[in-house]
């Protein structure tokens, strides 16, 4: 077996492997109220810190245990999967709207237009994300807009300078000039030849900042920065865990898991579909 078919085939199972895990995780976060065992917000504290099922101590119905409050941690979890997921969507689409629109016009056109959108990204990289990120957030206020709109405005350049120097590339390839020599208009072809031709990238892009979005709501979360309601977040379970680490490990540990195999499964979820629809990989 030649090694184009072994990378194909470990392509191929990354992708419904990440697929698979994402998809759990969104059919749990849509069907919350039906798949929690436990209400999320009850507060019990005559069953705080109980262990997973699998240790002496556990009680039925508390799969995961609970947290210092006698909240149920699998139902928590379930629920911060919908913040989760909401900002994933909403702030990776936005900013690869404006970032691969921008960038498209880059790369494609050049010259003045060029000129000024690498400006403008070079200045906006300048920045530090996150802490430009938790800046936007104190300055609009919390909550779940404003924690999109921070990610957007920050990200958009991550498309911005990835789809620029793939237009750049297929700009000089041999169908392009073919579709001037036909008589298509600039613009036509930038949407109609170069465009279907940089959508693998976009893609890719597209499921790496869902991953970079729940990393930073997380983040945002766990400084208290995220949603102002009492609904659980996975960074503010996490935070709520690391002041209990040694009475009740499990609060910490799971939604860490949680959180680190959903960027995880964005990150490999995006490649394997590059490497599946993408004419030049396959």
């Amino acid at each position: 077996m030649d090694d184009g078919r072994i990378s194909r085939h470990g392509s191929g199972a990354k992708l419904w492997l990440a697929g698979g895990w994402l998809l759990l995780a969104l059919l749990a976060a849509i069907f919350a109220p039906l798949v929690a065992p436990q209400d999320p917000l009850a507060q019990d504290l005559m069953l705080e810190r109980l262990p997973p099922f699998w240790m002496s101590g556990a009680e039925p119905g508390y799969w995961l245990g609970t947290d210092s409050l006698g909240r149920d941690l699998l139902s928590r979890l379930i629920f911060g999967a919908r913040i989760a997921f909401i900002v994933a969507f909403a702030a990776a689409t936005a900013a690869c709207l404006v970032g691969s629109t921008l960038g498209l016009v880059a790369g494609y056109f050049g010259g003045w237009a060029d000129r000024i959108i690498s400006r403008i990204v070079d200045v906006w990289m300048a920045f530090p994300p996150v802490l430009f990120a938790i800046l936007l957030v104190a300055v609009l206020g919390t909550g779940l807009s404003s924690v999109i709109i921070a990610i957007a405005v920050i990200d958009w350049t991550r498309f911005c300078r990835v789809i620029r120097a793939e237009t750049m590339g297929q700009s000089r390839m041999d169908y392009v000039e073919n579709a001037r020599i036909a008589g298509y208009g600039r613009i036509g072809i930038m949407l109609r030849e170069v465009l279907p031709n940089v959508v693998p990238s976009i893609v890719a892009l597209l499921s790496l900042e869902m991953g970079i979005a729940v990393i930073v709501e997380a983040i945002l979360s766990f400084v208290n920065l995220s949603i102002s309601t009492d609904d659980p977040t996975w960074g503010g379970i996490i935070a709520e865990g690391r002041l209990s680490i040694h009475q009740a490990w499990w609060v910490l540990v799971f939604p860490l898991i949680t959180l680190i195999l959903t960027v995880l499964s964005f990150s490999q979820f995006g490649e394997g579909l590059k490497a599946r629809f993408d004419p030049v990989l396959r």
